[in-house]
């Protein structure tokens, strides 16, 4: 389908600060011509033919249209002129200026929610990704059946009627929606019951769990690919994957983790996205870290943490606190110049947080990622010495699977006297498998 994008500048708005809602102010952390190549991207990543795209000035937003008059007028001249079926608005528009621009322009119209929700629908591929999918698409379209029923009556009737018939079809329609987004529901309680099932017999093996997030296309699913060997779908298209993905990962002292990939953010993101996909986004919640990948060679790197950390805050992550469960990741290292990665490199030292600079597509980094990642999660890990005769080879060949092997010396009689660290997790373990063993660690 061929389509126009627009992107409103609310210059007013803009200047006034305060007098722009929330979610502008939100957006206004991007730069025009970035909100611009990226609504692009996102009518790209459903296959719409993007005939023209530009930025519209609007001084003082209009109730009926958010554009005005002569603005209108403008756009409908060149949707004639390009033949477009659908005109996309990258700014939240009210049911009424949706129906009253699709009559002005003869044209399917969408906002910024509106395109969202057509990508994830096409996206999701299990039945629980469908489920949300259909969740937000019902709670979004429940403000909007007046567009439905534009050829219906809507006036009151008189003597015993309290409405016409387009009234009680609407009521009908609000009834029906209102019953599937029920049964929704129900079914994505399910969906909860059963990921917190999982959890608790992870929980019990125990692997932490450490979750990426990050904005879209900053290279998550590319990065989870090369610490699993997964087969993730991983393209330089927004929202390429909405499912999540677990594997297990071994890190280099022997821990294993399970290591979680999940959707990308985006600036104004849909809150009716946020409360659908928080059975997916519990998984972050109860992540023991959280790598937040950032990519690092976009020139709006810094909105699009904020955009990440004002979510991640929403769902009750901390985002601020020097020993909170934030581990950045700057990604695409690869694509700045030499210059520019000395200036990154220098900047991250002085982080509070000091974040790790890495490369998902060259591998460029990933062993210093490893260690920050076993670093953090190993804070409780303990040193244990012990002597292992040569006969207890089973043994020794435990400690290297799940603890890192520090030292390890060879005495005159064959004993390994060897030094390990371990998690807390795992200590009562070895004490056992020692025990049986008839031998114990060295004070």
């Amino acid at each position: 389908m061929r389509a126009l994008v627009l992107v409103p500048v609310l210059t007013r708005a803009r200047a006034a600060g305060e007098d722009a809602p929330r979610s502008a102010q939100r957006v206004s952390l991007h730069s025009p011509e970035d909100r611009l190549a990226e609504s692009t991207g996102l009518a790209e990543a459903i296959d719409l033919d993007v005939v023209e795209a530009r930025l519209v000035s609007v001084p003082q937003p209009r109730p009926a249209t958010l554009f005005g008059s002569g603005k209108v007028e403008e756009i409908a001249d060149l949707v004639k002129e390009e033949a477009a079926g659908l005109v996309i608005v990258d700014h939240t528009i009210s049911p009424v200026q949706q129906r009253n621009l699709e009559r002005a322009w003869n044209a399917k119209v969408l906002d910024r929610t509106g395109l969202i929700l057509e990508i994830f629908g096409r996206r999701a591929r299990t039945r629980e990704g469908r489920l949300q999918v259909e969740l937000a698409h019902l709670t979004y379209q429940k403000g909007r059946l007046v567009r439905a029923w534009t050829h219906l009556e809507r006036q009151r009737g008189g003597r015993g009627f309290l409405g016409g018939p387009g009234e009680a079809q609407i009521e009908l329609d609000r009834r029906m929606l209102d019953e599937r987004i029920i049964a929704i529901r129900r079914e994505l309680e399910g969906v909860v019951r059963t990921r917190e099932l999982h959890r608790k017999g992870r929980r019990k093996v125990p692997y932490p769990v450490v979750a990426i997030v990050g904005y879209t296309n900053a290279g998550k699913s590319t990065l989870f690919n090369r610490l699993t060997q997964a087969g993730v779908m991983a393209m330089d298209q927004v929202f390429a994957t909405l499912d999540p993905t677990m594997r297990e990962v071994r890190l280099g002292s022997g821990r294993r983790i399970i290591l979680s990939d999940t959707v990308g953010f985006i600036s104004d993101l849909p809150t009716q996205l946020v409360a659908a996909f928080r059975a997916t986004l519990e998984e972050v919640i109860g992540a023991d870290l959280v790598l937040h990948v950032r990519d690092i060679a976009h020139s709006e790197t810094e909105a699009q943490a904020v955009d990440v950390e004002h979510v991640l805050r929403d769902l009750g992550v901390d985002t601020d606190a020097a020993d909170g469960p934030i581990l950045e990741v700057w990604n695409k290292v690869d694509l700045l110049s030499p210059v520019t990665r000395e200036e990154a490199q220098a900047a991250a030292r002085f982080r509070s947080h000091k974040p790790v600079l890495i490369s998902a597509v060259s591998g460029d980094g990933l062993d210093r990622l490893l260690a920050r990642i076993d670093a953090r999660l190993g804070v409780a890990d303990e040193i244990v010495r012990v002597a292992i005769p040569a006969s207890e080879g089973r043994l020794m060949a435990w400690l290297h699977e799940n603890a890192e092997v520090i030292a390890r010396e060879t005495q005159d009689d064959g004993t390994l006297d060897v030094r390990v660290r371990i998690a807390s997790e795992k200590k009562q373990r070895l004490l056992n498998a020692l025990e049986r063993a008839g031998l114990a660690p060295h004070v």
